[in-house]
């Protein structure tokens, strides 16, 4: 069986790449990316993947649902996701997406790919 993509997702980064008001419902914002994600997962990104949602801040304490798993930083989102690329398994391929340019430097120095917001915003 093949080792699915891991797909980490930088909650504040893709909402935050439209202003929709999300800043008046961070939580409310993070939810219904999460639910995109769920129901459309990684568009042009070939199966199988693994989603992993990291939410912070006011943002923390949304509920995993069936496709998209959510882990809510105690700290910074950066390090944690940051934590979960050096964590993964040798060799196992993970994607980034995010805009931030710091914490794209910091993943690909740990061999992640990287993406910006529109890969599972369009």
């Amino acid at each position: 069986m093949e080792t699915p993509l891991l797909v980490i997702v930088d909650a504040a980064n893709v909402v935050g790449s439209v202003p929709d008001g999300w800043w008046r419902d961070r939580k409310g914002a993070a939810e219904r990316l999460r639910d995109a994600l769920a129901v459309n997962g990684a568009p042009g990104i070939a199966e199988p993947v693994e989603i992993v949602l990291v939410v912070e801040g006011a943002a923390r304490g949304v509920a995993s649902v069936e496709g998209v798993r959510v882990e809510s930083a105690a700290g910074s989102g950066d390090d944690h996701m940051v934590a979960l690329v050096a964590a993964r398994a040798p060799g196992r391929p993970c994607l980034v997406v995010t805009a931030d340019r710091e914490l794209r430097r910091r993943v690909t120095e740990l061999g992640a790919e990287v993406a910006g917001p529109r890969t599972v915003r369009p």
